[in-house]
């Protein structure tokens, strides 16, 4: 009998797989089931990207790569960041991983240990707080309410600090909130920060271009702080990668080295194509980008339009990313043949069952009052989605 380690049997399932895998075992029956519960972009890659990668498998780059990336992506990362956000980091400064799913992990275990405290603001996507129970560390929250646009605010940052801080992450363009960060806000963090030169900040950009209220702003900006923050960023949201499995960090010497240390006993280098594919999509400008970003505003509109027409609903308008995380505790202890809602999670369930559609709830991202819905799909399925899950929801009583 083999005896599964803590570590693995203390760590939680991917709630947005989970639903995904759900909903994808009710579609295997037949069922036409809408998909709102990935973060993923429904669009294509843009056609350069797609281009560079078939020339490399041309030009054999097919071999090993360098554990930190090869040298011609990291330099378009550094041109990026320059050119874009106004950082200066070397190619040094730079790892390349598989997804920034990765990139966020190496961060984590280089820096948390055992007893470690990190601070998380709630909402938080899914994996921050089960990567920090992989470091043996300890979660602390503040939670945030859509009232204040699930922004925390200089006073509970600095109520959540301890001498056992390590840590602070946090993700702007939010998921699963879509709340954006502005310099004002990031400032008044910043001079909390400043008073305690042992805290950490990881600052997860990866919906940086889906940004519906101005030019992107990111905490690595401020150089009180710059040497402690790491910045996570990749191309899975911004141009449709999602299935190319890269994202990097951005930080000082000494974290990269970590961090390339760490990647070189687990995964090593990113694969060769995709980095191939990762400096066009650099080079290549933002027109594509723009492109999406501009859609998804649209369908953000439409839904929230939706949303508010649906009774029992309370929604606030998403700043970016493309995520809903609507307020429905007006349907807990509410029921429908035989099966009461006592939770968003059986919220979730529920909407899928009689509504077909896939949704996730909100007690994985630490906020049990809401569920996300993503709107990375057609307007036509948008608007079907939503009909459907009014429908569904009308049946509690």
């Amino acid at each position: 009998m083999t005896t599964l380690s803590n570590r693995i049997n203390n760590l939680s399932e991917s709630a947005t797989i989970k639903m995904a895998k759900l909903g994808r075992e009710l579609a295997a029956k037949g069922v036409d089931v809408i998909n709102l519960s990935f973060g993923e972009p429904d669009f294509h890659t843009p056609k350069h990207i797609k281009d560079a990668a078939k020339q490399a498998m041309d030009d054999n780059f097919t071999y090993y790569t360098p554990v930190a990336g090869y040298p011609e992506l990291r330099k378009a990362i550094v041109n990026k960041l320059k050119t874009e956000n106004g950082l200066d980091y070397d190619i040094s400064e730079i790892v390349v991983s598989t997804g920034a799913k990765q990139a966020i992990a190496n961060a984590v275990l280089c820096l948390v240990n055992p007893g470690d405290e990190v601070i998380i603001p709630t909402p938080y996507w899914v994996s921050y707080s089960e990567v920090v129970k992989l470091a043996e560390g300890t979660s602390v929250f503040i939670n945030t309410t859509a009232e204040q646009n699930f922004k925390i605010t200089a006073e509970q940052l600095e109520a959540a600090i301890t001498p056992k801080s390590k840590l602070f992450m946090f993700s702007s363009p939010c998921n699963p909130t879509g709340s954006v960060y502005s310099k004002a806000e990031l400032e008044a963090l910043v001079k909390v920060f400043e008073k305690y030169p042992d805290l950490y900040i990881l600052s997860d950009e990866i919906y940086e271009h889906i940004n519906f209220v101005g030019g992107h702003e990111s905490i690595a900006q401020f150089n009180s702080i710059k040497e402690r923050v790491i910045v996570i960023n990749g191309f899975s949201k911004s141009y449709a990668m999602t299935g190319w499995r890269i994202g990097y960090t951005a930080s000082s010497k000494a974290i990269a080295a970590a961090c390339d240390k760490i990647q070189g006993q687990v995964t090593s280098g990113t694969c060769s194509i995709t980095q191939r594919a990762g400096v066009a999509a650099y080079e290549g400008g933002l027109e594509s980008v723009h492109k999406m970003r501009d859609a998804f505003k649209k369908r953000r509109d439409i839904v929230y339009i939706l949303l508010k027409d649906i009774e029992g609903i309370k929604v606030n308008l998403p700043e970016g990313a493309f995520y809903f995380f609507p307020d429905v505790t007006s349907f807990f202890g509410k029921s429908y043949n035989g099966t009461t809602i006592n939770t968003s999670d059986e919220l979730s369930i529920f909407i899928l069952e009689e509504g077909h559609v896939s949704t996730v709830g909100g007690d994985s991202f630490g906020d049990k009052t809401c569920i996300r819905l993503s709107y990375a799909a057609s307007e036509e399925k948008l608007i079907e989605a939503m009909s459907r899950i009014k429908a569904a929801l009308a049946k509690l009583q």
